[in-house]
């Protein structure tokens, strides 16, 4: 039997269920995050200085959120060039942890198939895609791709609104726009405990990274802080989980 024969013997809600447009659905809940994180992002470009332009390219080429309000903000003090680089990569490591962390789910695609999704993926993109995907054994190009053109496209078109209306916007925090990064990884958070099946688990390594993220800022940087926390509290999940 040929591959074309296997896909048309799939039900048709399988197809469906890993297909382009449910990646676009399933991007859904972080539309209205991006939407005004970009927002904030585009209005802090522009006060930096950067045209609707550079704004596009930014947004195209680095994509990254946290990643782009620190050049913008480095930008705008006159840091040279070189340590706006370094900064940046060194901010963006963590996509290297992410990308292996969805290896196995779509190892069995060609290279430039891979580095494509891998260009694309953002810290959001991924919380969705992982918990999409636990418990399969690989995952759809065409899903993920959906999901992560409709994450691109919408964050472009927010950093290029900022930078149009931001003009008028002097003060993002008064309209939450400075809460809307925590507020989106809130909402993919309540999503994921929703469809676990091991909500025990997850609540106490959320309860855990936050306590440890508390009381590891008394002694070290807010970063190393959260860092540190991020890795304790993945051990005590998988402490929990062995000992259950």
């Amino acid at each position: 039997m040929s591959k074309k024969e296997v896909r048309d013997c799939r039900p048709a809600s399988v197809a469906g269920d890993e297909g382009f447009i449910r990646g676009v659905k399933d991007c859904l809940p972080t539309v209205l995050g991006y939407l005004s994180i970009g927002f904030a992002a585009g209005v802090i470009e522009k006060t930096a200085g950067l045209s609707l332009a550079e704004i596009a390219l930014m947004s195209m080429l680095l994509y990254a959120g946290s990643a782009q309000f620190i050049a913008a903000g480095m930008l705008a003090a006159g840091s040279p060039t070189t340590a706006i680089i370094f900064t940046v990569f060194f901010v963006n490591l963590r996509h290297l942890l992410m990308s292996a962390a969805l290896v196995p789910y779509f190892r069995h695609l060609p290279v430039w198939k891979n580095v494509l999704l891998g260009s694309q993926l953002t810290d959001e993109t991924f919380g969705v895609a992982v918990t999409r995907l636990a418990g399969k054994p690989q995952g759809s190009f065409q899903w993920m791709f959906g999901l992560n053109l409709a994450a691109y496209l919408n964050w472009l078109i927010a950093n290029l609104a900022g930078g149009i209306f931001g003009q008028w916007v002097t003060q993002p925090e008064k309209f939450g726009l400075d809460f809307a990064l925590p507020a989106m990884f809130i909402g993919l958070f309540m999503l994921q405990l929703a469809e676990s099946s091991r909500i025990g688990t997850d609540l106490i390594v959320a309860f855990s990274a936050v306590a440890l993220a508390v009381v590891g800022n008394l002694f070290v940087s807010e970063g190393a802080g959260v860092l540190i926390a991020i890795i304790l509290a993945a051990s005590i999940g998988v402490w929990v989980e062995k000992w259950k």
